[in-house]
């Protein structure tokens, strides 16, 4: 991952090349974005930069020395990772170091990427993935030792916010005062989720959603789409290119989602109680992880159709299917309604966090939407 690979982003690319020419490089940094901005391969890029032999007088890494090489197969050995990962003692897998080989092979390739897809690439299944309180006896181990080889020793922390507090109480000393040469960088996507403490110990970036524009001629340069459907595709993904790559593909799993959605509301709108019961059991199937994303893509849909009826394309941020959905539905989302019907589908996927029976959480939400829907 160089700067030139990641879209967009130019005046904090600019940024981060300033700090690593200049010496003046913060010991803890802490990228922060709502998702697919680009946090994670601007941290890579900006380690790379910062550890190329030959990057003195250029915008990006040479790609060629050594350092770089190494880099190319994320196999430096001054360069650590530290991510959410499920505990497998009956594989051993109790460490990020466990998974970094499954780690490596994932990211190739895959500068832009999602939670659920790091989930389903090393199997959780319905298990929570976190960063265990054990992992900050292994960070702590490993800075303790002398740099190998690079001018910057790397500890790339991917979504701390998933951090064990144990674990995260450990290292308050040493985002404070890390050893001599040791940058620590941290990516998240709510980092208001992270202890206070280790926030004000670290520099914010903040990664802004990627411009209109930038992620249209991405899209033209890499998928060779015609400008109109790119043009179309960058409104809809507003700033996140990887909504814009499952935008591409409109994926098995937008196309589940979307039937399930009509399903919940045409259940309710005819108060079918079977067929809440029926869906109640489908969704309870798909494991916690999707079932969150479920009641999220639901929040987003109750709002684009309450948008849709002010006729305002500008606004609007639905595929055609959607789009074709909200001709019939957007009339029965509306002032006396959209704000309850936002606010039950947030209870529920809060419920499903906290591990509540999906089967009640979706029986129970379908009879909800039953009393609002007709408002």
């Amino acid at each position: 991952m160089y700067f030139r690979d990641i879209i967009g982003q130019e005046e904090l690319k600019e940024r981060l090349i300033r700090s690593a020419r200049s010496g003046i490089v913060p010991h803890a940094q802490l990228f922060s974005e709502q998702g697919g901005a680009g946090a994670f391969p601007l941290a890579i890029a900006y380690a790379r930069y910062l550890n190329c032999r030959q990057s003195s007088d250029t915008d990006d890494a040479c790609g060629r020395c050594p350092s770089c090489l190494k880099y190319d197969e994320l196999a430096h050995p001054d360069l650590h990772f530290v991510f959410p990962i499920v505990s497998k003692k009956e594989k051993k897998k109790e460490v990020c170091d466990d998974y970094l080989a499954e780690w490596r092979s994932f990211l190739q390739g895959k500068p832009y990427f999602t939670f659920d897809q790091w989930m389903d690439y090393m199997d959780a299944g319905n298990s929570q993935a976190i960063i265990y309180s054990r992992e900050s006896d292994e960070i702590i181990r490993k800075l303790s030792l002398k740099i190998y080889e690079a001018d910057y020793r790397v500890l790339l922390v991917w979504l701390p916010e998933k951090m064990h507090q144990t674990c995260a109480n450990k290292l308050l000393k040493i985002i404070e005062e890390p050893p001599t040469n040791t940058i620590i960088l941290m990516v998240s996507e709510a980092p208001d989720l992270i202890l206070g403490t280790i926030q004000s110990r670290a520099q914010r970036i903040n990664v802004r959603p990627i411009k209109e524009n930038a992620v249209h001629n991405a899209l033209v340069q890499q998928f060779q789409l015609p400008e109109d459907d790119a043009t179309q595709i960058a409104h809809l993904a507003a700033g996140n290119y990887i909504k814009a790559m499952e935008a591409i593909s409109m994926g098995e799993e937008n196309e589940f989602f979307m039937e399930q959605f009509k399903a919940m509301m045409r259940n309710s709108w005819s108060r079918n109680v079977k067929g809440m019961k029926t869906m109640a059991d489908e969704m309870a199937a798909i494991g916690r992880e999707r079932q969150k994303n479920f009641l999220a893509y639901c929040q987003h849909l109750i709002r684009e159709n309450f948008i849709y009826r002010f006729q305002s394309p500008e606004l609007n941020y639905m595929n055609k299917s959607e789009a074709g959905f909200a001709v019939n539905f957007s009339p029965f989302v509306n002032e006396r309604n959209v704000f309850d019907l936002i606010e039950e589908l947030a209870k529920a996927e809060q419920h499903i966090t906290q591990n509540v029976n999906a089967k009640m959480v979706f029986f129970d939400l379908g009879l909800r939407i039953t009393v609002l829907i007709k408002k």
